[in-house]
């Protein structure tokens, strides 16, 4: 007899239950989530999002001098896989050449035409100081004839010594005077071979100095290190069939990878809250078990605005700690930087909140068997949480959602909070006495 009344009284139970889980399925109501007011560490994180880089790196460079040949930008035809490791001297990337070569090849032919010119005065310097000597020592023979004459006659009438004696006078004034000219000529051809020479050596200069130029297209690793693309103007990383430009030559990088960082953005809300040399804990997609730490070491002062976002953020530094083979550049990081700590607090889901008129927060919190609406003010919040300075204790029970039926429910107020609301009801709702003088009679 005992046996069949507890298995009726479970049937009834469980028919019960059935009928309860039917009846509210088939109303569309949903259980009630509940969580705990928990008491301990509070701790102010900022998430984000960062993606690692070198804090050092060594810039592979393209030519730097095209700009004096009035070149503004070069197309990449060909580089290395990124990430490949290479030695100091190895190939990294290969510039298109074309339009620096019609400009080296106008300046060969303008080589050529200096050499030309510099050997055509030459020769000709050559031969008119050839002529000049012939005419000198003509002269001179002329000279000496003329002396031969003049001592023969002397035996000879007056009128022929005299004739004699200014052929002579003639023939010194002609070698004196072409002495002279032959010292002019001289350092006439001197100044022209120095023009020439001058004109030469500053083409050839330049020949040269295209020629180190051309040679430069095709660009070597500066030190050995493992081969990071530079990104451009759009941030997408450069590649074969990129342009790189004159006033920022970089076609890639290689990082000191025994230090690295870790860029972020921080929302414009947040970045009053970040300080420099707060701790940071970090994580990467690539390997979801290995856990880092770091420093903030530079929040930019200027915020600007991301790609596909329109609100506006602050970049941000953060320093890895220590040293690990495994972290590459452009791994994403998850960083979670600590604000603040505040020990010994209470502190509650941020989904339990709740506000009205958007000056009182408060929370359904199980008293007993009731259900009631309950004050609460908070204090320092982070992504998940928030401190409870007054309104709950620990261990009370909270709901994450609304309770159904329950939304319009009076809010239990705080007794400060009570009194002082009370306090500006009556200011508002007090009659404003106004004092009025009475006319003095005379």
């Amino acid at each position: 007899m005992k046996r069949n009344l507890i298995i009726g009284s479970g049937v009834l139970v469980v028919l019960l239950i059935g009928y309860f889980v039917v009846r509210g399925n088939k109303s569309g109501d949903v259980a009630d989530i509940m969580s705990t007011v928990k008491r301990g560490k509070f701790k102010v994180e900022i998430e984000t999002t960062g993606e690692l880089e070198a804090k050092n790196s060594v810039k592979i460079l393209g030519p730097q001098s095209l700009r004096n040949f009035q070149i503004w930008n070069v197309t990449i035809q060909s580089i290395v896989d990124e990430g490949t490791v290479v030695k100091k001297g190895d190939w990294i990337a290969t510039l298109d050449r074309s339009e620096f070569q019609n400009k080296f090849t106008a300046k060969q032919i303008e080589l050529d035409k200096a050499n030309s010119k510099f050997n055509q005065t030459q020769l000709d310097t050559t031969l008119t100081m050839r002529q000049s000597r012939d005419e000198l020592i003509n002269l001179k023979y002329a000279v000496e004839e003329t002396e031969i004459v003049l001592e023969q006659s002397k035996f000879e009438p007056p009128a022929t010594i005299k004739q004699a004696e200014i052929n002579l006078d003639k023939a010194k004034r002609a070698y004196t005077q072409a002495a002279e000219n032959n010292k002019i000529k001289k350092k006439q051809n001197i100044e022209k071979m120095r023009e020439v020479s001058a004109e030469l050596r500053k083409v050839q200069a330049e020949f040269d100095g295209m020629t180190k130029v051309l040679q430069s297209f095709n660009i070597m690793a500066p030190e050995d290190g493992m081969v990071i693309y530079t990104k451009g103007w759009d941030g997408k990383a450069i590649k074969a069939g990129s342009q790189i430009q004159m006033w920022e030559p970089t076609v890639a990088t290689l990082p000191d990878l025994t230090k690295m960082q870790s860029k972020t953005y921080v929302n414009e809300v947040d970045v009053r809250k970040v300080k420099v040399g707060q701790s940071v804990n970090l994580g990467l997609d690539a390997y979801p078990d290995k856990k880092l730490t770091g420093l903030v070491t530079r929040v930019a002062n200027v915020g600007e605005q991301r790609p596909n976002s329109d609100a506006k953020v602050f970049e941000v530094s953060v320093e890895i700690n220590g040293t690990d083979p495994t972290l590459r550049p452009s791994m994403t990081t998850s960083n979670k930087i600590i604000a603040s700590v505040v020990d010994n607090v209470l502190y509650i889901p941020l989904e339990c909140l709740h506000s009205q008129f958007d000056s009182i927060t408060y929370v359904f919190k199980k008293s007993g068997l009731k259900t009631i609406k309950q004050e609460v003010t908070v204090g320092e919040t982070n992504s998940n949480d928030a401190v409870v300075v007054d309104g709950l204790a620990n261990d009370d029970r909270i709901f994450l959602s609304i309770p159904s039926g329950l939304e319009d429910q009076k809010i239990e107020l705080l007794p400060q909070m009570n009194g002082k609301r009370r306090k500006k009801e009556e200011e508002i709702t007090k009659p404003d006495l106004k004092i009025v003088a009475k006319p003095v009679s005379k």
